[in-house]
């Protein structure tokens, strides 16, 4: 006993963080977030405490794990980190399980990489960094894909010629970790609530919403990589595929030029022509801020009324990630047209951020989130010996 787990989230421009200690429920001792990689860096850590932030040099993310190892040492307290653990979006068809992160396992990884551009080719190179910084420890990569890979055949397929689903190309659904977390802590929390039908709504820079029956992932918004379904800061969302084509045809737009467009300059920021932060469209009163909170909302409430239908009925929808539990104003408008699933908004204690936010027949609830707990969790369970 005494070791430590340290759990890393690398992003484009960011690396999530937590030391924890090692035993059957690791507990948090520190977290951190470095972010604006590339561009303006900055700190933030909390250990105990108020939270610090503070301006720093880092270029990519062997930097910024250079300043993160720097700031944690002293809480290692002459300890070894004994289990690094990495989120990785995409784990492919079939692993459905956190897995240690050899380099063969690295390697078919890496052939992911297209189907995640933002986020696979920095989560590896993370774990690149980190078996520098620890070559003894051992590494495990926790998948977002994995909390879906039960979902009926009829949710993971296109309507494409069957080949291409021989070959992997499925519906494979994200934010895994993040349902994962919530979907135990909801029934820890409301035990009358284990084995029934809860839909998710994982809204943040990234989101999408995800059907849940009896504790097992049936559909979610996003499919064969993390552009589909609702939109989000700077992706698209759900597209007819036919638009794609006709940019091809008629701009002449490369592969590439796509992806740059989908990725990085649609979403909110592509509907607004203002931002890519919700906070800001919502304080401002430009029409294209409006328009884009508007299309943002709709797109929720129907993929809500979708998934409802996926699961013939829901007993409880849950709102997490950053704009899921910090903005009362989009919650609002997306359950207040809901009254037909039985949901009826309480305004007052949505007001306040309360965890029940209504007052209907359907509970809805607002849950924090902690992708780190879980794979905090996944490492523990790692460095335990087999017997």
């Amino acid at each position: 006993m005494g070791q430590r787990i340290l759990t890393i989230n690398a992003g484009s421009s960011s690396v999530k963080f937590a030391l924890y200690t090692s035993g059957e429920t690791p507990d948090c001792l520190a977290q951190g977030l470095v972010q604006g990689i590339g561009s303006t860096p900055s700190f933030k850590f909390k250990s105990g405490g108020p939270t610090e932030t503070k301006l720093i040099d880092a270029g990519d993310q062997t930097q910024a794990l250079e300043v993160i190892l720097a700031e944690i040492t002293p809480l290692l307290d002459g300890q070894d980190v004994a289990g690094v653990g990495h989120r990785i979006v995409h784990g492919g068809p079939l692993r459905a399980t956190p897995t240690e992160l050899t380099q063969d396992v690295l390697a078919d990884l890496a052939t992911f990489n297209p189907l995640a551009p933002l986020h696979q080719p920095h989560n590896l190179s993370a774990v690149d960094a980190a078996k520098e910084a620890f070559p003894y420890a051992l590494q495990i990569g926790c998948f977002d894909t994995a909390f879906h890979r039960n979902h009926p055949w009829e949710n993971d397929i296109y309507a494409i010629p069957r080949k291409y689903y021989q070959q992997g190309v499925k519906r494979y659904g994200f934010h895994g970790l993040s349902y994962d977390y919530v979907s135990h802590q909801l029934v820890r929390d409301h035990p009358e609530l284990h084995g029934k039908r809860i839909i998710m709504c994982h809204l943040g820079s990234g989101a999408s919403i995800c059907a849940v029956n009896n504790g097992v992932s049936i559909s979610s918004s996003m499919g064969f990589s993390p552009l589909d379904g609702i939109p989000m800061s700077t992706r698209s969302g759900h597209l007819d595929p036919g638009i794609l084509l006709y940019l091809m045809e008629t701009e002449g737009m490369t592969a590439n030029e796509l992806t740059h467009m989908l990725y990085y300059e649609s979403g909110l920021l592509g509907l607004s022509g203002i931002s890519h932060d919700m906070q800001v469209l919502e304080a401002s009163d430009e029409q294209g801020a409006k328009d884009a909170v508007e299309y943002f909302v709709y797109r929720v409430r129907r993929e809500i009324g979708a998934m409802a239908a996926t699961l013939s009925g829901i007993d409880a929808l849950v709102f997490c990630g950053g704009i899921g539990e910090n903005s009362p104003n989009i919650r609002l408008q997306i359950i207040d047209r809901l009254g037909f699933l039985g949901i009826e908004p309480d305004v007052e204690a949505n007001a306040r951020n309360a965890t029940l936010i209504s007052k209907g027949a359907t509970p809805v609830f607002v849950m924090p989130t902690d992708e780190e707990q879980v794979i905090a969790n996944a490492v523990a369970k790692a460095l335990v010996p087999a017997h």
